[in-house]
């Protein structure tokens, strides 16, 4: 075997963003084009001879022959170990667990989170540090820096390494050792739930609902929920990964979960309702006969945390991003502790994780988690929320009633319109974005503006600072509107509106959401003129 340097020539377009390089499958397909962005990695990085590498994904179309070309290239630049998960699989939260629990020296993932597998669909890469977090700014935007300069790679002419079989082989003087992808990050729940108490629920008739949507939470929820747990068997569905999720969207959302929905809102609903997306950092959750919205579930589960014995001792602050809702301030000032806005993006929780300044963090699509990992976690959630259920011994319905009862509620609402024509979407934000003084103080459709602006941050931890973020327009009577395109997608745009307006009338806390926000999102329009400029009469996806 030898390590052979190649020729290349450098690509222009592979512009990594906060989830790493996001293209079709079929671009990461072409020759060295894998090659190429691996090596800009390795090329960003310093003192890396010798280290310890994590690999793995969410067993998407092409994720096999990636990560056998990115051991050979570890072994072509000098890493001396590659941890990889069984079959090629790591779920991205339990990449973190993985890189933070064997103190790697960080970690590659292949997936592009929930969107579509297979040969047509999408594809991704992205690189987390030691912490076991996404890269910062600084590493993504010198990884951009080299993929434009790229002249040649280095990789090894090693075999491809047994995947499927637990063990360890020599690349050329790399050690690879192929893990169980569940171990490390079910001896981590265990330490932080309090398993025997769930066992129990589940031992006296608890039912529940868990739709791996064909994707990588299927062989950790069918360890956990059905082994550990001792949930009966059927328990989980769609549980085995798919190289195209089955031929679904792996997004646990009310549209591409709609069959988890009807039937948790139907006559046999079990107690419980739960999804995970394509790499199993996001969740969906529904009670019997409730969906409970990812800004509300935030803020249960911060408000409830201290039941599970991970959190027993209090939260030390709770972090959300910029869009979701209010719900979670209410609880952080209830229980004296901070609460930061961050724009979107689970890098901006990494530092206040770090710093010791949160504990609990959640973003209004679908991401909630903490600080035993540096990524979202969808598993997390769900084994929260049921040692929660465990302890109160009440339904998820009650327990939502009683927490707006207690802290009020906020009707909030996501209005999605996907693969939008990308300059016409940037035209709507670039136009808005050029009104905003214009807009503070006006009266629109009977709401006084009392502020409008484009969401800026700066970090407290670093002092760097991060522009436009996100529109928002703040009314005098607590309501607000944010416009924001997210990074999420592969094909035109995705603008995103985000609604909200909060109710403390008791008589006032189980209305219709999208009927409590109709004047909302008819302002909203008036503002916007989003159907005229985008040519959309209504939402992709609304949740």
């Amino acid at each position: 075997m030898t390590i052979a340097t190649i020729q290349t020539e450098p690509f222009q377009d592979q512009k990594p963003g906060t989830s790493g390089l996001r293209k079709k499958t079929q671009v990461f397909m072409q020759e060295r084009y894998v090659e190429n962005f691996v090596q800009a990695i390795f090329d960003s990085l310093d003192d890396k001879q010798g280290k310890m590498l994590v690999v793995g994904g969410d067993g998407r179309y092409f994720n096999r022959e990636a990560i056998q070309t990115i051991i050979k290239m570890a072994a072509g630049n000098g890493f001396g170990t590659v941890l990889v998960g069984q079959g090629g699989l790591l779920s991205t939260p339990a990449a973190s667990c993985v890189i933070r629990a064997r103190k790697a020296y960080g970690g590659i993932i292949l997936s592009a989170s929930h969107n579509p597998g297979g040969p047509d669909g999408d594809f991704g890469i992205k690189y987390n540090t030691d912490n076991g977090g996404p890269a910062p700014e600084k590493i993504t935007e010198a990884i951009f820096a080299k993929s434009t300069t790229i002249t040649a790679y280095r990789i090894s002419d090693a075999p491809d390494v047994d995947l499927d079989q637990i063990g360890t082989t020599d690349v050329d003087g790399l050690t690879v050792h192929v893990i169980d992808p569940a171990e490390d990050y079910l001896g981590l729940m265990a330490n932080l739930f309090d398993f025997d108490k769930i066992r129990e629920m589940f031992q006296a008739g608890f039912r529940m609902r868990f739709d791996a949507m064909h994707a990588v939470t299927g062989p950790y929820a069918h360890a956990i929920l059905e082994g550990a747990l001792g949930a009966p068997a059927g328990t989980v569905v769609n549980g085995t990964p798919s190289p195209d999720f089955g031929g679904h969207h792996p997004d646990p959302n009310l549209v591409h979960a709609k069959e988890l929905h009807d039937l948790m809102m139907g006559p046999d609903a079990p107690d419980f309702g739960a999804a995970s997306d394509g790499d199993g950092d996001r969740n969906l959750i529904i009670g019997k006969g409730i969906f409970v919205t990812p800004s509300d579930s935030l803020a249960a589960l911060a408000a409830n945390a201290h039941l599970a014995k991970g959190y027993a001792g209090g939260l030390k602050g709770i972090a959300r991003s910029m869009p979701t809702s209010g719900a979670a301030d209410r609880v952080a000032e209830a229980l004296g502790i901070g609460l930061y806005e961050t724009p979107t993006g689970w890098k901006f929780f990494g530092n206040l994780l770090d710093a010791g300044m949160a504990t609990i963090c959640g973003e209004e699509s679908a991401g909630t988690g903490s600080d035993h990992v540096r990524e979202k976690d969808g598993l997390w959630a769900v084994l929260l929320w049921l040692n929660i259920l465990a302890v109160r011994q009440q339904p998820v319905k009650q327990i939502m009633a009683e927490h707006w009862a207690t802290y009020g509620r906020n009707y909030y609402s996501r209005h999605d319109y996907e693969e939008v024509d990308a300059a016409a979407a940037n035209s709507l934000v670039d136009e808005l974005r050029g009104r905003l003084c214009e807009l503070a103080g006006r009266i629109i459709n009977g709401r006084g503006v009392a502020r409008a602006d484009d969401f800026a941050y700066k970090d407290p931890v670093d002092g760097s600072t991060s522009a436009k973020q996100g529109i928002r327009i703040l009314f005098d009577d607590g309501s607000r509107i944010v416009l924001r395109l997210s990074g999420t997608g592969t094909a035109g745009a995705t603008l995103r509106l985000y609604l909200e307006r909060f109710e403390a009338d008791p008589a006032r806390l189980d209305l219709d959401t999208q009927e409590v926000l109709a004047d909302l999102i008819e302002t909203a329009e008036q503002i916007a003129a989003i159907k005229a400029r985008t040519g959309r009469d209504a939402p992709t996806v609304i949740t």
